[in-house]
């Protein structure tokens, strides 16, 4: 059985850093892309980034290059987005999500946890 939990979330300051974490359980897990999404009340669900797991490559929102980190770390089967100088625009419910390894077909999805960026 797939499953995915995220954690790490909160009440961070504009300008501030926060880590998320996806924890993965029931799939080869270094055959994947494991995905960042999030959704914001009132607008679409959006992907913020992905990794494939077997070589690493990343891929970004254009809204996010140059601020968050994607990484991964296969013996923990562990996928990490590191969120810096976060902005009020940035706050959303935060997904991660299992899919090809070319970060396409998303068909497994974590619970959320919400990020909330304000002073």
């Amino acid at each position: 059985q797939v499953q995915l939990v995220e954690s790490g979330g909160g009440l961070v300051q504009p300008g501030g850093s926060l880590r998320l974490s996806c924890a993965a359980s029931g799939f080869t897990f270094e055959r994947y892309g494991i995905g960042w999404f999030r959704e914001a009340p009132g607008e679409e669900r959006e992907e913020v980034s992905c990794i494939s797991t077997s070589d690493g490559t990343t891929q970004y929102a254009d809204s996010v290059k140059g601020r968050f980190t994607i990484s991964k770390d296969n013996a923990k089967r562990t996928v990490y987005l590191q969120m810096n100088s976060l902005k009020p625009e940035d706050t959303a419910v935060y997904y991660c999500a299992a899919g090809s390894r070319w970060c396409t077909d998303f068909g497994s999805w974590g619970q959320g946890t919400q990020v909330i960026v304000s002073s």
